[in-house]
């Protein structure tokens, strides 16, 4: 930096060389303190033209301080004997330096003393090291106590002590590199100059400060500063000083002596002592620069001092102010509580008491103590208590002005709710500074206060309304973690947020507004899209909705509810949105979650409020299909952990399965025996909350205890016994009996159910042992096939129970299983208990196959039972759901496979048996023959009437289920070939005569050729050759047992009531593709003439069909098999 020798520099060097003559015949190098008064008027007259005389700016203060650091430096110069050729490089004010006459120390300090420049030059001298600073301290001391001394020197003396204990105020980075610092380094440079100088110059130096130098330099700041207090008795006239002189230098003990670390003041204690200084100071207008100064100062009197004792201990430091108080005190001054420093004293005095009074210092005498109490009682100054409103103006002028600790005055002005009433200030202030009020604790306390304001009976709406925006705003600015905490805090102090009382209906009206305007927003920029929900719009529909949940939150939850529930396609949307809200639901997070009564009740009002909502949402109203679809999707989802908590770095979800289990599934399944319970919808949920992964630790207990597990394992049993009656119903009757459909959720749901309570009893078995046997009581009420779906349940605790006759065709060991006599089941029914146990489960189906007592060699035993089997598969049949039906056709095949079954193939459709090889389907074909016969028996007159239109249905569904079944069984045994591949067939044998009444392709038999890339093979004999391609493809085997099947589906469909199953209506539509395909991808499997023929047996069997819609359809596809 480089000072230019401006107008202004060079007005302040002719007014010292002014000064210098009127010294004349000494000079400013050598006067003494008395001289100041007649030569320093032109020194002063020039820096008051440079620095202005009013209130200091920013360039009057940096003038200001050029000044005392040039003058300062001028003098260290001259003693050092500074190199000029050096100077002018290291110092940057050498052009204003330089212009100046030689001076000394009664210059630099009569001109800080009299420019009012005491922080100045103690802001330089804290950047200088504590023996430094001592030194120039006792210099300090020696020019004041030097005649003449005034009052005003010992106000000076004080305002530098106090500088020096308040510390330097931060300074800018560039005043950091070009005063301050630079100022501490050319002081220790001529320090270390000075010290090395010749003898004449130390005398020099000795005689302008005789006392600077004494026998062993004093390094500590307070003794030197205490004890100079002391000196200066006798000068002190005035009760404004004295007070001052006390306050300050018990402080300074306080700071020094009494605390460690720095005390720190809530706001609201803050404010009350600024508030009450600032009633003292009638004459200063409230400001940001005065509360700056009242905060310096409060942080001074309760920060540990920078200078610690290292020679003065309390109780001399004690003694020292008890003394001067006890002079001063006979001298007669008189307090006057007007006087700011009083009240400043009387708060020093008691911060030393209590804290002396807490030591329990033994080293402090009671005298001093006594001196102290007596000191304070003799204030006695009145009580002062500032108004509301002027804490309000002190509040907002440092969060306007972002003064030191503004987050707590933040804080206190949002808690203050008697603040509101000053409406334009306390508005104002919230305008002006929205972002000061960004944290969730404060957005809480607004709140509340707008509550306040919002329940008054003459309320301002419109200032109302305004507030409630401030405050949404607010909301909107924060992170999505203090939203959340928000959230979580508006939900513990209403559940309607700020309309849980009584509202003007205008204020109301508006938000209701935004709500719906939130909600048309997201449902239009994404709530129909597909589940891939950008981050975009997804963080755009979290602000919105939490925005207005944040002022209603049971409002925008029933918003959200209905929206998933309702909007086509929005329950994902909805459901992520929820997720990154859980404030809004609970608040399961958090360290002090197990502890905490508080969070717990907001966990319990926020999930609660959740289910409140969607109850409200479906309640009894009649769901669409699809809306039941989104209801149930849109549970599911809120059931996944994929809520995140930070702080125990757990994912949680929005809703509990116990929560959805308790609310939606136990008070419906209940409701038994009503039309309009919507069983299956409960099992739906029960079945996704059982799925649900929820992460809990191993040892825990389930969550499915807390659902009362066995009540719930009774109704649902209940529901079951109710599946296997239900085509007894008749119309007319008041039991609702559930239908089949919801027979396979009821397994499944039963199967997870007992599997979980099951693991719970295993643990700890006597726990449950009475629950335990009230289930197993009451299963005497149902069907005894029940029982077997909570085998988990039982465990080895309970023998299996069956009808006695089933004992009589199974063998099954006495030790696990026992008869029950049941009247339904007399003698000749067991193997019909047989075929039921067959269908429960994979498990019981093995332990009946290989229980089964039939004597195989005995050709009239196995007659016996294929004619039995017949029969009770037939009473079985239609009550199977379809897992039962594929777990009964699996164990049929096995049956039939193992020759325990015997099912003689008859030529229904065809004169005498192809030669072809139907060895490899010779269970599908017995498997198709049997089936048929148990529909010739279901349809025939003795049985037609057992089943309802509903029943004919689900018989059609199974049998075509079997029948998709076989086909699957055909694919694997002939796959087809992929695009491009080619296929050539040989003749195996001549072809026999075709007749005209006989299906050609069951009189023929031909085996493809093998590929022609197969000619490098070894050669083989021509009948293994064949054979190995008969293996490979057998088409013509494949396309008869499609033929016999596609006529057994014809058959039963022409028998079945009404003749109109759509089931078998596309079996039959399957069994001709899958016939097509073959034909294509193995052209000689048949000829032209063969296909003719087939098309025309094939259309002559559908003839038969009633429905002309089907049968046309069917024709149609028949003529495109070429």
């Amino acid at each position: 930096m480089t000072l230019i020798l401006n107008k202004d520099s060079a007005v302040l060097q002719g007014a010292f060389l002014q000064a210098d003559k009127l010294c004349y015949p000494s000079s400013l190098s050598s006067i003494q303190k008395a001289d100041w008064s007649h030569v320093g008027y032109p020194i002063l007259q020039a820096v008051w033209q440079i620095c202005g005389q009013d209130e200091p700016n920013l360039e009057a203060l940096t003038w200001k301080k050029r000044i005392v650091c040039a003058v300062w430096l001028k003098l260290l110069c001259t003693e050092a004997e500074e190199d000029v050729e050096e100077a002018w490089r290291e110092i940057p004010f050498f052009s204003l330096l330089n212009s100046l006459p030689k001076v000394n120390y009664v210059v630099l300090l009569e001109l800080v003393k009299s420019t009012t420049a005491a922080h100045i030059f103690s802001s330089f001298l804290l950047h200088l090291p504590q023996p430094q600073i001592c030194a120039e301290l006792e210099r300090l001391t020696g020019h004041i106590m030097r005649d003449p001394t005034k009052e005003d020197d010992v106000s000076f003396f004080l305002e530098v002590w106090w500088e020096l204990w308040k510390g330097q105020a931060e300074p800018t980075e560039r005043e950091k590199e070009s005063t301050e610092m630079m100022f501490a380094n050319r002081f220790a440079h001529l320090s270390l100059k000075s010290s090395s100088i010749s003898p004449q110059a130390s005398k020099r130096l000795k005689l302008d400060s005789p006392d600077l130098f004494s026998s062993q330099a004093n390094t500590d700041v307070l003794h030197i500063l205490l004890y100079a207090l002391k000196n200066m008795t006798s000068h002190l006239s005035s009760v404004e000083v004295f007070f001052k002189a006390l306050s300050i230098s018990l402080d300074a003990i306080y700071t020094s002596f009494l605390i460690d670390e720095e005390v720190a003041l809530p706001a609201k204690e803050k404010l009350h002592i600024m508030c009450n200084f600032i009633s003292t100071r009638k004459n200063e207008k409230l400001s940001p620069e005065l509360i700056q100064k009242f905060q310096r100062e409060l942080h001074a009197t309760n920060s540990p001092s920078r200078f610690k004792p290292n020679r003065i201990k309390l109780s001399e430091a004690l003694r020292v102010i008890t003394e001067l108080a006890q002079i001063w005190q006979e001298r007669g001054f008189v307090h006057d509580s007007s006087i700011p420093s009083a009240l400043q004293l009387e708060q020093s005095v008691q911060r030393v008491l209590t804290s002396l009074d807490k030591d329990k210092d033994e080293a402090v005498a009671v005298a001093e103590k006594n001196a102290l109490r007596g000191l304070l009682k003799s204030l006695a100054l009145p009580a002062t208590d500032s108004s509301p409103e002027a804490h309000l103006q002190v509040t907002s002028t440092i969060i306007s002005h972002r003064l030191e600790d503004y987050e707590n005055f933040v804080k206190l002005f949002a808690s203050e709710t008697s603040w509101a009433q000053f409406d334009e200030l306390w508005m104002e202030c919230l305008e002006k500074n929205p972002t000061a009020f960004r944290q969730h604790s404060t957005l809480i306390s607004l709140s509340s206060t707008l509550m306040n304001k919002l329940h008054k009976e003459n309320s301002n709406v419109s200032q109302s309304r305004k507030l409630m925006k401030i405050i949404a705003d607010i909301f909107s600015s924060l992170s999505i973690e203090d939203k959340n905490k928000a959230l979580a805090a508006m939900l513990r102090l209403s559940s309607r947020g700020f309309f849980g009382c009584s509202v003007p209906p205008a204020v109301t009206d508006g938000f209701e507004k935004e709500l719906n305007m939130a909600f048309n927003c997201i449902i239009q920029g994404g709530g129909r899209a597909s589940e891939a929900v950008s981050q975009g719009n997804l963080t755009t529909a979290v602000s919105l909705v939490g925005r207005v949940a944040f002022q209603n939150p049971e409002a925008t939850l029933r918003s959200c509810c209905h929206s998933a529930v309702f909007n086509k396609g929005a329950f994902t949307l909805i459901a992520k949105i929820l997720q990154e809200l859980p404030g809004l639901l609970s608040q399961r997070g958090g360290k002090d979650r197990k502890h905490s009564k508080e969070t717990m009740r907001s966990t319990e009002r926020g999930s609660s409020l959740l289910c409140k909502c969607l109850q409200e949402t479906v309640g009894n109203k009649s769901l669409s299909v699809s809306e039941k679809e989104q209801f149930l999707k849109f549970l599911g989802l809120l059931m996944l952990p994929d809520v995140v908590y930070e702080e125990e770095g757990k994912r949680q979800s929005c809703l509990t399965p116990q929560e959805v289990v308790n609310t939606f599934i136990l008070p419906n399944l209940s409701a038994l025996g009503h039309s309009n319970v919507e069983a299956e919808l409960s099992l739906q949920l029960l079945h996704s909350a059982l799925s649900v992964d929820v992460q809990q630790p191993v040892r825990s207990p389930h969550w499915v205890l807390d659902c009362s597990p066995f009540p719930l394992l009774y109704v649902l049993a209940q529901l079951y016994n109710q599946t296997l009656r239900c085509w007894e119903q008749h119309p007319e009757s008041p039991t609702h009996l559930h239908s089949m459909d919801i027979k396979e959720l009821l397994v499944s749901v039963l199967t997870t159910l007992g599997q979980v309570v099951g693991a719970e009893v295993a643990v700890a078995p006597s726990s449950w042992s009475r629950s335990l046997f009230w289930l197993y009581n009451k299963m005497d009420e149902l069907d005894w096939t029940v029982r077997f779906h909570l085998k988990p349940v039982w465990g080895q605790h309970f023998k299996n129970e069956v009808p006695s006759s089933l004992l009589a065709v199974c063998e099954l060991p006495e030790q696990e299983w026992s008869c029950l006599d049941l009247p339904q089941y007399g003698q000749g029914t067991g193997l019909l208990a047989w075929m039921e146990c067959c269908s429960v489960s994979d498990s019981l189906q093995s332990i009946m196959l290989s229980g089964l007592s039939l004597d195989q060699c005995r050709l009239d035993h196995v007659s016996m039972f294929s004619k039995g089997l017949l029969v009770v598969l037939t009473q079985t049949l239609p009550w199977c759901s379809v897992s039962q039906w594929t777990r009964l056709l699996r164990a049929l095949r096995e049956l039939i496979t193992s020759g325990r079954l015997n099912v003689p193939f008859s030529l229904e459709y065809v004169d005498y048996l192809p030669l072809l090889d139907l060895r490899r389907f010779s269970c599908e074909l017995r498997l198709s023959v049997l089936l048929l016969r148990v529909f010739q028996l279901l349809c025939g007159s003795s049985c037609s009437h057992w089943l309802s239109a509903d029943g004919w249905a689900h018989v059609c569904r199974l049998y075509a289920h079997a029948v998709r079944e076989m086909i699957k069984f055909l694919k694997a045994k002939l796959p087809l070939p992929s695009p491009g591949t080619e296929i050539v067939s040989v003749s195996l044998s001549p072809k026999p005569p075709v007749s005209g009444h006989l299906n050609p392709i069951l009189t023929t038999i031909k085996a493809p050729k093998m590929h022609k890339d197969a000619g490098n093979a070894p050669q083989k004999s021509k009948e293994s050759h064949m054979e190995e391609e008969v293996e490979a493809a057998p088409s013509q085997e494949v396309l008869f047992v499609l033929s016999q099947l596609y006529c057994h589906v014809q058959h039963i469909q022409v028998m079945m009531p009404g003749g109109q199953s759509e089931p078998l209506f596309l079996c039959s539509l399957e069994v001709l593709s899958y016939y097509e395909a073959i034909i294509a991808a193995f052209p000689d499997s048949c000829s032209v003439l063969e296909s003719d023929n087939t098309r025309l047996f094939f259309s002559t069997i559908t003839d038969n069909l009633n429905n002309q819609e089907m049968k046309d359809v069917l024709q149609q596809k028949i003529t495109q098999l070429v």
